[in-house]
């Protein structure tokens, strides 16, 4: 578990191919000073797994299904990265409650910089909008955003120098692709209401049956 609050830029080292999946080699001096074999970083809001950690640098393996459903994909040696350690129960919750498991990628739409901020404009892919909200939460390459403007297949953060600075976002351009997860908090509501809600008409559905009142 995540909170969307980067820890550290990181900068893949190299990617190996394995077929049908990839080992990244990435350093970060921050995130590997305690990491242990099996440990979890999400790189670019990605969740994975320690397997190595040796002189500031950390190995892990990424499936086929999330090189398919990320960007990782399209990761270079010496492509910059943002890393975070999982979340300790101790800490702080700065950002909001992230999985690490990405939903699909979009593309940046439009870049547009203010005197004190950057409206960046993201795609949403199909199957996305109705988890998203003005005013909500959602994670840009592991990043923990506020939505400032939402459309029909697009939404819009705002970001801060501090953001810009630290994390990748402050050098992506147009067309370039983002990582994003939707708020979890969301589907899990959605998914109650749906089971309280008859399949065939949409009405609420009867009370599950039990002891009438008065029987034990």
């Amino acid at each position: 578990m995540f909170t969307g609050i980067v820890e550290e830029l990181g900068e893949v080292v190299a990617v190996d191919d394995l077929g049908d999946a990839a080992r990244l080699t990435v350093r970060g001096r921050v995130v590997t000073s305690d990491a242990a074999h099996g440990d979890s970083i999400a790189v670019n809001g990605v969740c994975l797994t320690v397997v190595t950690n040796e002189d500031g640098a950390f190995t892990a393996d990424v499936m086929a299904e999330t090189l398919k459903r990320s960007s990782l994909g399209v990761l270079r040696a010496g492509s910059p990265v943002n890393l975070e350690r999982a979340v300790q129960v101790s800490a702080r919750l700065g950002g909001h409650v992230v999985q690490g498991h990405v939903d699909a990628t979009g593309a940046l739409l439009a870049v547009t910089p203010g005197e004190h901020w950057t409206v960046v404009r993201v795609s949403l892919p199909d199957g996305l909008g109705r988890y998203v909200v003005e005013k909500g939460s959602i994670t840009v390459d592991g990043v923990s955003l506020t939505v400032s403007a939402v459309g029909a297949d697009w939404f819009e953060v705002s970001l801060i120098p501090t953001t810009l600075a630290l994390t990748t976002l402050g050098t992506k351009t147009t067309g370039d692709p983002v990582n994003l997860e939707v708020d979890i908090l969301a589907k899990h509501v959605e998914k109650l209401l749906q089971a309280g809600l008859r399949p065939d008409t949409g009405a609420a559905a009867p009370p599950p049956e039990g002891p009438s009142e008065g029987q034990t």
